[in-house]
Protein backbone atom coordinates (compact mmCIF):
# COMPACT_ATOMS: atom_id res chain seq x y z
CA UNK A 1 0.00 0.00 0.00
CA UNK A 2 1.35 3.27 -0.62
CA UNK A 3 0.67 6.62 0.41
CA UNK A 4 0.72 9.95 -1.45
CA UNK A 5 2.17 13.06 -0.04
CA UNK A 6 2.15 16.40 -1.65
CA UNK A 7 4.72 18.81 0.19
CA UNK A 8 3.99 22.64 0.29
CA UNK A 9 7.00 24.50 1.21
CA UNK A 10 10.70 23.21 0.88
CA UNK A 11 12.85 25.04 3.55
CA UNK A 12 14.90 23.51 6.18
CA UNK A 13 11.69 21.49 7.72
CA UNK A 14 10.91 20.50 4.37
CA UNK A 15 14.16 18.88 3.50
CA UNK A 16 14.82 17.28 6.81
CA UNK A 17 11.44 15.46 6.52
CA UNK A 18 12.67 14.17 2.63
CA UNK A 19 15.36 12.99 4.00
CA UNK A 20 13.57 11.26 6.72
CA UNK A 21 11.60 9.73 4.40
CA UNK A 22 14.60 8.16 1.95
CA UNK A 23 16.77 7.60 4.16
CA UNK A 24 14.41 5.89 7.10
CA UNK A 25 11.94 4.41 4.24
CA UNK A 26 13.17 0.78 5.52
CA UNK A 27 12.71 1.36 9.06
CA UNK A 28 8.78 3.53 7.75
CA UNK A 29 7.87 0.05 6.05
CA UNK A 30 8.73 -2.23 8.53
CA UNK A 31 6.51 -0.47 11.31
CA UNK A 32 3.61 1.16 9.76
CA UNK A 33 3.55 -2.02 6.49
CA UNK A 34 3.24 0.52 3.69
CA UNK A 35 5.20 3.20 1.69
CA UNK A 36 5.03 6.52 1.77
CA UNK A 37 5.57 8.59 -1.29
CA UNK A 38 6.50 12.25 -1.80
CA UNK A 39 4.49 12.64 -5.03
CA UNK A 40 5.22 16.30 -5.75
CA UNK A 41 6.79 19.06 -4.12
CA UNK A 42 5.48 22.93 -4.34
CA UNK A 43 7.89 26.00 -3.63
CA UNK A 44 7.56 29.40 -5.25
CA UNK A 45 12.44 29.25 -5.23
CA UNK A 46 11.99 25.61 -5.73
CA UNK A 47 15.67 24.48 -8.42
CA UNK A 48 15.23 20.30 -8.76
CA UNK A 49 18.94 20.75 -10.61
CA UNK A 50 20.42 21.95 -7.19
CA UNK A 51 19.37 19.42 -4.61
CA UNK A 52 20.07 16.18 -4.69
CA UNK A 53 17.04 15.18 -2.49
CA UNK A 54 14.57 16.10 -5.52
CA UNK A 55 15.78 14.09 -7.50
CA UNK A 56 13.71 11.15 -6.44
CA UNK A 57 10.24 13.51 -6.32
CA UNK A 58 8.24 12.49 -9.42
CA UNK A 59 6.85 16.29 -9.85
CA UNK A 60 8.36 19.54 -8.97
CA UNK A 61 5.98 23.26 -9.29
CA UNK A 62 6.00 26.64 -8.47
CA UNK A 63 2.19 26.27 -8.30
CA UNK A 64 0.77 25.03 -5.75
CA UNK A 65 -2.65 24.61 -7.01
CA UNK A 66 -1.15 21.67 -8.95
CA UNK A 67 -1.02 19.70 -5.89
CA UNK A 68 -4.10 20.80 -4.75
CA UNK A 69 -5.89 19.23 -7.66
CA UNK A 70 -4.11 15.63 -7.68
CA UNK A 71 -6.84 13.38 -7.04
CA UNK A 72 -3.91 10.84 -6.07
CA UNK A 73 -2.14 13.12 -3.16
CA UNK A 74 -3.45 11.99 -0.16
CA UNK A 75 -1.95 14.12 2.45
CA UNK A 76 -1.26 17.96 1.84
CA UNK A 77 1.78 18.97 4.30
CA UNK A 78 2.10 22.82 4.65
CA UNK A 79 5.54 23.93 5.41
CA UNK A 80 5.37 27.71 4.29
CA UNK A 81 4.98 29.22 7.36
CA UNK A 82 3.25 32.65 7.95
CA UNK A 83 -0.59 32.93 8.10
CA UNK A 84 -2.98 34.10 4.99
CA UNK A 85 -1.23 31.67 2.32
CA UNK A 86 -0.54 29.00 4.64
CA UNK A 87 -4.50 29.27 5.80
CA UNK A 88 -5.74 29.61 2.03
CA UNK A 89 -3.60 26.43 1.38
CA UNK A 90 -4.90 24.45 4.30
CA UNK A 91 -8.58 25.50 3.51
CA UNK A 92 -8.39 24.54 -0.22
CA UNK A 93 -6.92 21.03 0.97
CA UNK A 94 -9.38 20.35 3.48
CA UNK A 95 -12.37 20.73 1.11
CA UNK A 96 -10.73 19.02 -1.08
CA UNK A 97 -10.94 16.50 1.30
CA UNK A 98 -6.66 16.03 1.66
CA UNK A 99 -5.73 15.50 5.31
CA UNK A 100 -2.93 18.34 6.56
CA UNK A 101 0.05 17.83 8.64
CA UNK A 102 1.58 21.61 9.55
CA UNK A 103 4.19 22.94 11.99
CA UNK A 104 2.55 26.02 12.06
CA UNK A 105 2.24 27.11 15.36
CA UNK A 106 1.46 30.61 14.52
CA UNK A 107 -1.13 29.66 12.08
CA UNK A 108 -3.02 27.67 14.71
CA UNK A 109 -2.63 29.59 17.84
CA UNK A 110 -4.28 32.56 15.49
CA UNK A 111 -7.02 30.58 13.21
CA UNK A 112 -6.58 26.95 14.99
CA UNK A 113 -10.19 27.00 16.10
CA UNK A 114 -11.38 27.60 12.39
CA UNK A 115 -9.15 24.99 10.84
CA UNK A 116 -10.23 22.60 13.21
CA UNK A 117 -13.85 22.91 12.71
CA UNK A 118 -13.32 22.46 9.18
CA UNK A 119 -11.63 19.76 9.04
CA UNK A 120 -14.45 18.05 11.71
CA UNK A 121 -16.95 19.21 8.97
CA UNK A 122 -15.05 17.40 5.94
CA UNK A 123 -13.60 14.44 8.11
CA UNK A 124 -10.12 15.60 7.32
CA UNK A 125 -6.91 14.63 10.03
CA UNK A 126 -4.91 17.63 10.93
CA UNK A 127 -1.77 16.43 12.45
CA UNK A 128 0.62 19.60 13.50
CA UNK A 129 3.08 17.49 16.17
CA UNK A 130 6.04 19.66 14.76
CA UNK A 131 4.27 23.18 15.09
CA UNK A 132 5.34 22.74 19.43
CA UNK A 133 8.64 21.16 20.49
CA UNK A 134 10.46 20.38 17.33
CA UNK A 135 11.32 16.54 17.89
CA UNK A 136 9.68 16.33 21.26
CA UNK A 137 6.36 14.47 20.72
CA UNK A 138 4.16 16.54 23.25
CA UNK A 139 1.11 17.01 21.65
CA UNK A 140 0.67 13.45 21.02
CA UNK A 141 1.51 12.90 24.73
CA UNK A 142 -1.00 14.99 25.95
CA UNK A 143 -3.87 13.53 23.45
CA UNK A 144 -3.15 10.21 23.68
CA UNK A 145 -0.79 9.25 26.90
CA UNK A 146 -2.05 11.63 29.27
CA UNK A 147 -5.29 11.13 27.96
CA UNK A 148 -6.86 9.91 31.30
CA UNK A 149 -5.43 12.40 33.48
CA UNK A 150 -6.82 16.06 34.83
CA UNK A 151 -3.85 18.50 33.31
CA UNK A 152 -3.38 21.13 36.11
CA UNK A 153 -0.30 22.72 35.68
CA UNK A 154 1.95 23.25 32.38
CA UNK A 155 5.77 24.90 32.62
CA UNK A 156 7.77 24.96 29.48
CA UNK A 157 10.63 26.56 28.18
CA UNK A 158 9.81 26.26 24.15
CA UNK A 159 12.39 28.75 22.73
CA UNK A 160 15.59 27.74 21.92
CA UNK A 161 17.07 30.85 20.81
CA UNK A 162 15.30 32.76 23.83
CA UNK A 163 17.34 29.54 26.34
CA UNK A 164 20.27 29.98 24.15
CA UNK A 165 20.92 33.65 24.86
CA UNK A 166 20.12 33.15 28.71
CA UNK A 167 22.23 30.13 29.10
CA UNK A 168 25.25 32.37 27.78
CA UNK A 169 24.59 35.47 29.45
CA UNK A 170 24.51 33.19 32.64
CA UNK A 171 27.49 31.13 32.29
CA UNK A 172 29.48 33.86 29.96
CA UNK A 173 28.79 37.18 32.38
CA UNK A 174 27.48 38.81 28.68
CA UNK A 175 25.05 41.09 28.29
CA UNK A 176 21.77 40.75 26.21
CA UNK A 177 22.36 42.25 23.13
CA UNK A 178 26.16 40.76 22.78
CA UNK A 179 24.58 37.45 23.34
CA UNK A 180 21.97 38.23 20.88
CA UNK A 181 24.52 39.08 18.33
CA UNK A 182 26.54 36.08 18.59
CA UNK A 183 23.11 34.09 18.35
CA UNK A 184 22.32 35.78 14.80
CA UNK A 185 25.81 35.03 13.78
CA UNK A 186 25.64 31.30 14.45
CA UNK A 187 22.27 31.19 12.91
CA UNK A 188 20.61 30.28 16.24
CA UNK A 189 18.16 34.01 16.04
CA UNK A 190 16.73 35.57 13.02
CA UNK A 191 17.84 39.26 11.49
CA UNK A 192 14.81 40.27 13.53
CA UNK A 193 14.45 38.17 16.07
CA UNK A 194 11.46 39.45 17.74
CA UNK A 195 9.41 36.15 18.04
CA UNK A 196 11.88 34.83 19.71
CA UNK A 197 12.90 37.16 22.17
CA UNK A 198 9.80 39.15 23.10
CA UNK A 199 8.09 35.67 23.93
CA UNK A 200 5.44 35.42 20.74
CA UNK A 201 6.93 32.55 19.84
CA UNK A 202 6.54 30.73 22.79
CA UNK A 203 2.86 32.01 23.95
CA UNK A 204 1.91 30.32 20.38
CA UNK A 205 2.85 27.17 21.67
CA UNK A 206 1.49 27.10 24.61
CA UNK A 207 -1.38 28.32 23.01
CA UNK A 208 -1.65 25.12 21.11
CA UNK A 209 -0.69 22.54 24.08
CA UNK A 210 -3.25 24.44 26.66
CA UNK A 211 -5.73 24.04 24.50
CA UNK A 212 -5.21 20.39 24.41
CA UNK A 213 -4.47 19.90 27.92
CA UNK A 214 -7.87 21.78 29.18
CA UNK A 215 -9.69 20.67 26.45
CA UNK A 216 -10.69 24.14 25.84
CA UNK A 217 -9.98 27.17 23.38
CA UNK A 218 -6.87 28.96 24.40
CA UNK A 219 -7.05 32.18 22.41
CA UNK A 220 -3.45 33.60 21.45
CA UNK A 221 -4.74 36.82 21.95
CA UNK A 222 -5.78 36.64 25.47
CA UNK A 223 -2.17 35.26 26.75
CA UNK A 224 -0.30 37.54 28.85
CA UNK A 225 2.83 37.76 26.71
CA UNK A 226 6.88 39.44 28.05
CA UNK A 227 9.98 38.72 26.50
CA UNK A 228 13.81 38.68 27.76
CA UNK A 229 15.19 42.04 26.24
CA UNK A 230 15.03 43.65 29.94
CA UNK A 231 17.57 41.17 31.46
CA UNK A 232 20.40 42.36 32.61
CA UNK A 233 23.00 40.92 33.47
CA UNK A 234 22.72 42.26 36.99
CA UNK A 235 19.57 40.17 36.99
CA UNK A 236 21.25 36.77 36.54
CA UNK A 237 23.81 37.51 39.04
CA UNK A 238 21.08 38.57 41.74
CA UNK A 239 19.48 35.09 40.76
CA UNK A 240 22.72 33.74 41.03
CA UNK A 241 22.93 34.88 44.75
CA UNK A 242 19.63 33.22 45.27
CA UNK A 243 20.27 30.01 43.94
CA UNK A 244 18.17 30.12 40.85
CA UNK A 245 18.49 31.09 37.36
CA UNK A 246 15.98 33.28 35.18
CA UNK A 247 14.35 30.79 32.22
CA UNK A 248 11.68 32.46 29.67
CA UNK A 249 8.70 30.29 31.07
CA UNK A 250 5.28 29.04 28.75
CA UNK A 251 3.29 28.77 32.15
CA UNK A 252 -0.58 27.36 31.90
CA UNK A 253 -2.39 26.53 35.51
CA UNK A 254 -5.93 24.94 35.36
CA UNK A 255 -8.20 25.67 38.47
CA UNK A 256 -12.39 24.63 38.89
CA UNK A 257 -13.62 27.44 36.85
CA UNK A 258 -11.11 29.47 35.93
CA UNK A 259 -7.46 29.54 34.01
CA UNK A 260 -4.35 31.06 33.66
CA UNK A 261 -1.63 30.91 30.33
CA UNK A 262 1.38 33.32 29.97
CA UNK A 263 4.48 33.97 29.16
CA UNK A 264 7.54 35.71 30.48
CA UNK A 265 11.00 35.57 32.74
CA UNK A 266 10.59 33.25 35.32
CA UNK A 267 13.46 32.65 38.23
CA UNK A 268 13.10 29.51 39.34
CA UNK A 269 15.23 27.60 41.91
CA UNK A 270 18.50 25.62 40.42
CA UNK A 271 17.40 22.39 41.98
CA UNK A 272 14.59 22.22 39.54
CA UNK A 273 14.79 20.08 36.46
CA UNK A 274 13.99 23.09 34.12
CA UNK A 275 16.82 25.40 35.33
CA UNK A 276 19.24 22.29 33.71
CA UNK A 277 18.20 23.34 30.17
CA UNK A 278 20.42 24.97 28.63
CA UNK A 279 21.03 26.26 25.52
CA UNK A 280 18.63 25.78 22.30
CA UNK A 281 17.19 22.67 24.41
CA UNK A 282 13.53 22.47 24.94
CA UNK A 283 11.44 21.11 28.27
CA UNK A 284 8.09 20.31 29.38
CA UNK A 285 7.08 20.05 32.93
CA UNK A 286 3.17 18.63 33.31
CA UNK A 287 1.88 18.19 36.53
CA UNK A 288 -1.51 15.55 36.79
CA UNK A 289 -3.87 14.24 38.53
CA UNK A 290 -2.76 10.63 38.19
CA UNK A 291 0.64 10.44 36.98
CA UNK A 292 1.89 13.10 39.26
CA UNK A 293 4.96 14.94 37.39
CA UNK A 294 6.05 14.36 33.86
CA UNK A 295 9.20 16.09 32.16
CA UNK A 296 9.89 16.27 28.46
CA UNK A 297 12.70 17.48 26.84
CA UNK A 298 14.46 17.79 23.48
CA UNK A 299 15.72 19.87 20.49
CA UNK A 300 12.66 21.88 19.94
CA UNK A 301 13.79 23.33 16.53
CA UNK A 302 15.82 22.31 13.31
CA UNK A 303 15.16 20.39 10.18
CA UNK A 304 15.94 16.86 11.93
CA UNK A 305 13.99 16.97 15.02
CA UNK A 306 11.07 18.75 13.19
CA UNK A 307 10.87 16.70 10.52
CA UNK A 308 10.97 13.65 12.09
CA UNK A 309 7.50 15.07 14.03
CA UNK A 310 6.18 16.20 10.78
CA UNK A 311 6.82 12.39 8.97
CA UNK A 312 5.32 10.60 12.51
CA UNK A 313 2.11 12.56 11.69
CA UNK A 314 2.17 11.35 8.30
CA UNK A 315 2.41 7.71 9.59
CA UNK A 316 0.04 8.54 11.75
CA UNK A 317 -2.44 9.56 9.53
CA UNK A 318 -1.05 6.47 6.87
CA UNK A 319 -2.38 4.39 9.76
CA UNK A 320 -5.82 5.57 10.36
CA UNK A 321 -6.27 5.85 6.43
CA UNK A 322 -5.53 2.22 5.84
CA UNK A 323 -7.76 1.92 9.10
CA UNK A 324 -10.50 3.41 7.89
CA UNK A 325 -11.21 5.44 11.26
CA UNK A 326 -10.13 8.82 10.74
CA UNK A 327 -11.84 10.07 14.17
CA UNK A 328 -9.73 7.76 15.87
CA UNK A 329 -8.09 10.81 18.16
CA UNK A 330 -9.93 13.60 17.96
CA UNK A 331 -7.86 16.65 16.62
CA UNK A 332 -7.16 18.44 19.74
CA UNK A 333 -7.15 14.92 21.72
CA UNK A 334 -11.38 15.97 22.94
CA UNK A 335 -14.60 14.97 21.86
CA UNK A 336 -16.88 17.94 22.56
CA UNK A 337 -17.42 21.16 20.23
CA UNK A 338 -14.89 23.66 20.53
CA UNK A 339 -17.43 26.25 22.30
CA UNK A 340 -16.64 25.70 26.26
CA UNK A 341 -14.72 28.45 27.11
CA UNK A 342 -12.95 28.82 30.14
CA UNK A 343 -12.22 32.50 32.07
CA UNK A 344 -8.63 33.51 31.00
CA UNK A 345 -6.86 35.20 33.82
CA UNK A 346 -5.66 38.69 33.47
CA UNK A 347 -2.34 38.71 34.47
CA UNK A 348 -3.26 41.47 37.33
CA UNK A 349 -5.52 38.30 38.50
CA UNK A 350 -3.03 36.27 39.11
CA UNK A 351 -0.68 35.11 42.00
CA UNK A 352 2.86 34.69 42.44
CA UNK A 353 6.22 35.96 44.42
CA UNK A 354 8.15 38.63 42.91
CA UNK A 355 11.78 39.88 41.80
CA UNK A 356 11.73 43.28 42.13
CA UNK A 357 15.34 45.40 41.36
CA UNK A 358 15.34 48.87 41.85
CA UNK A 359 17.86 51.51 41.22
CA UNK A 360 17.87 53.82 43.80
CA UNK A 361 20.06 56.87 45.49
CA UNK A 362 22.43 55.57 47.53
CA UNK A 363 21.57 57.31 50.76
CA UNK A 364 19.86 56.28 53.93
CA UNK A 365 16.41 55.17 54.66
CA UNK A 366 16.03 54.65 50.88
CA UNK A 367 15.12 50.80 51.96
CA UNK A 368 12.37 51.78 54.56
CA UNK A 369 11.06 54.08 52.38
CA UNK A 370 10.28 51.32 49.48
CA UNK A 371 9.35 48.52 51.70
CA UNK A 372 6.86 50.99 53.79
CA UNK A 373 5.23 51.14 50.41
CA UNK A 374 5.01 47.99 49.87
CA UNK A 375 3.72 47.13 53.08
CA UNK A 376 1.05 49.82 52.27
CA UNK A 377 0.21 47.44 49.02
CA UNK A 378 0.15 44.00 51.87
CA UNK A 379 3.38 42.82 49.98
CA UNK A 380 5.34 41.29 52.43
CA UNK A 381 9.06 40.48 51.83
CA UNK A 382 11.20 37.26 51.85
CA UNK A 383 14.64 38.99 51.70
CA UNK A 384 16.50 42.31 50.80
CA UNK A 385 19.54 42.37 49.05
CA UNK A 386 21.99 45.15 48.07
CA UNK A 387 25.08 45.49 45.69
CA UNK A 388 27.31 47.97 46.64
CA UNK A 389 30.13 47.00 45.21
CA UNK A 390 27.87 47.53 41.79
CA UNK A 391 27.37 51.59 42.74
CA UNK A 392 28.05 54.12 40.11
CA UNK A 393 27.13 57.71 39.65
CA UNK A 394 25.97 57.65 43.30
CA UNK A 395 23.12 54.92 42.29
CA UNK A 396 22.55 51.71 43.74
CA UNK A 397 20.84 48.03 42.67
CA UNK A 398 18.46 47.14 45.45
CA UNK A 399 16.62 43.87 45.23
CA UNK A 400 13.66 42.67 47.29
CA UNK A 401 12.16 39.14 46.57
CA UNK A 402 8.14 38.87 48.24
CA UNK A 403 6.00 36.13 49.49
CA UNK A 404 3.18 35.17 46.96
CA UNK A 405 1.21 37.98 46.33
CA UNK A 406 -1.68 39.50 44.07
CA UNK A 407 0.05 41.15 40.42
CA UNK A 408 -2.15 44.13 40.87
CA UNK A 409 -0.72 45.03 44.36
CA UNK A 410 2.69 44.82 42.60
CA UNK A 411 1.95 46.79 40.07
CA UNK A 412 0.28 49.75 42.09
CA UNK A 413 2.77 49.58 44.31
CA UNK A 414 5.80 49.59 41.92
CA UNK A 415 3.98 52.38 40.00
CA UNK A 416 3.98 54.93 43.37
CA UNK A 417 7.98 54.12 44.03
CA UNK A 418 8.84 54.59 40.41
CA UNK A 419 7.68 58.29 40.73
CA UNK A 420 9.76 58.52 43.56
CA UNK A 421 13.03 60.80 43.47
CA UNK A 422 15.07 58.31 45.01
CA UNK A 423 14.21 56.26 42.07
CA UNK A 424 16.69 56.59 39.49
CA UNK A 425 15.08 53.93 36.63
CA UNK A 426 12.63 51.93 35.50
CA UNK A 427 12.16 49.08 38.16
CA UNK A 428 12.71 45.78 37.11
CA UNK A 429 10.13 42.98 37.74
CA UNK A 430 10.58 39.10 37.45
CA UNK A 431 7.70 36.40 38.54
CA UNK A 432 9.58 33.41 40.57
CA UNK A 433 7.78 29.93 40.49
CA UNK A 434 8.57 28.02 43.63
Amino acid sequence: MEINVGLVGYGTVGKGMLEILINNGNVIRKRSGFDIVVRAVADMNIDKNKDALLSTIPHITRDVNQLLDDENIDIIVELIGGINDARDIIHKAIVRKKHIVTANKALLAMHGEEIFKLAEEYDVIVGFEGSVGGGIPIIRVLKEDLAVNNVKEIYGIVNGTANYILTKMEKEGKEFYDVLGEAQDMGYAESDPAFDVEGIDSAHKISIISSIAFCTHIPFHKIYTEGITNIKQIDIAFAKRLNCKIKLLAIAKKYKEDIEVRVHPTIIPDRYILSKVDDVYNAFYIRCGKVDRTIHYGRGAGGSPTGSAVVADIVSIARDIKSCSSKRVPLLGFSKKFDNYYHIKDINEIYSAFYLRFTVVDKPKVMSVISGILGDHNISIISALQRGELSSNNMMPLVFMTHEVLAKNIYDAVNIIDQLDIIKDKTVIIRVEQ
